[in-house]
C-alpha cells in the first residue's frame, strides 16, 4: 500500500471516445499530483501500451469496439496485478458494477462524474485500493441479495476476533488504514496485517469482497 501523500500518480485512459478523452486530460492537468502518460481508444490498444508504460491507475470504459473494458480488465489483472483500475460506463447497471468488482475493479464512475470525483477516486484507489461510492456500495449490497438465495450457508464457521470485527466494520465505513491505525490504537502496518488476515480467513481476494462477506455475515447494516 502505497502512502506517499507527494507521489505523483501516473495514469492512463482508454476510451473510445476523443473528446471525452480530451476532457479527463484537460480536467486532471491542473493537479500536480496527476501525470497522464497514456491514452488508448481500446482495450487492445491499452494492453500494447502497458508493455512499455506502466501507469499507477487505469480509467478504462467499459464499453470500445475491437476489445471492450470487460475483456481488457482480466487481462490487466492478470499481467498487472499491481495496476488499479477504474472503469468507466454511461450506465449504472448494479448487475454489471458488482461482477467488475468482483473480477478485480477497484472503482467504478460513471462518464457524467466531475473532475473532483474523477481526482478522488485515483487518488482514493492509488493510496487505499478502492474507492468505494453509492453506486457500486449499491451494486455490491444488490448483488448480495441475489446471492443470498443461492449461499444460503451463512460463513458462520469463521471465528473473528473482536479486533478484526472492528477494523472490518471500520473498512466498510471507508476509513483509510492511517485513519483505521489511529481510532483502534495499532500501526498502519499491523491494521494491513490484519486486513490480510481477514482476507486469509473469510476466503475474499479484495476489499469488495470483504465489504460484501461483512454485510453477508450481519457485520453491518443493509442501507
Amino acid at each position: 500500500m502505497k502512502n506517499e501523500t507527494n507521489a505523483v500518480i501516473k495514469v492512463a485512459i482508454a476510451d473510445d471516445h476523443t473528446l471525452f478523452r480530451t476532457g479527463v486530460k484537460t480536467s486532471l492537468s491542473s493537479r500536480k499530483d496527476i501525470q497522464m502518460v497514456a491514452e488508448a481508444e481500446n482495450g487492445m490498444q491499452l494492453l500494447n501500451l502497458l508493455r512499455h508504460i506502466q501507469p499507477d491507475v487505469v480509467l478504462l470504459d467499459i464499453q470500445m469496439p475491437i476489445m471492450d473494458g470487460l475483456s481488457t480488465l482480466p487481462e490487466i489483472k492478470k499481467l498487472y496485478p499491481n495496476i488499479k483500475v477504474i472503469m468507466l460506463s454511461m450506465h449504472n447497471d448494479h448487475s454489471v458494477i458488482s461482477k467488475m468488482m468482483e473480477i478485480g475493479a477497484n472503482s467504478y464512475l460513471t462518464k457524467e462524474s466531475g473532475s473532483e470525483m474523477i481526482y478522488e477516486a485515483i487518488r482514493a484507489v492509488y493510496e487505499q485500493d478502492f474507492y468505494f461510492n453509492d453506486l457500486t456500495n449499491k451494486a455490491l449490497l444488490s448483488g448480495l441479495r441475489t446471492k443470498r438465495v443461492v449461499e444460503a450457508s451463512a460463513p458462520a464457521e469463521v471465528q473473528l476476533t473482536e479486533k478484526e470485527i472492528t477494523i472490518l466494520k471500520l473498512m466498510c465505513e471507508e476509513k483509510s488504514t492511517k485513519e483505521i491505525a489511529d481510532m483502534v490504537d495499532l500501526s498502519p502496518r499491523t491494521v494491513e496485517a490484519i486486513r490480510d488476515k481477514l482476507k486469509t480467513k473469510t476466503g475474499t481476494k479484495s476489499m469488495a469482497g470483504l465489504v460484501m462477506y461483512a454485510v453477508k455475515a450481519g457485520l453491518v447494516e443493509q442501507p
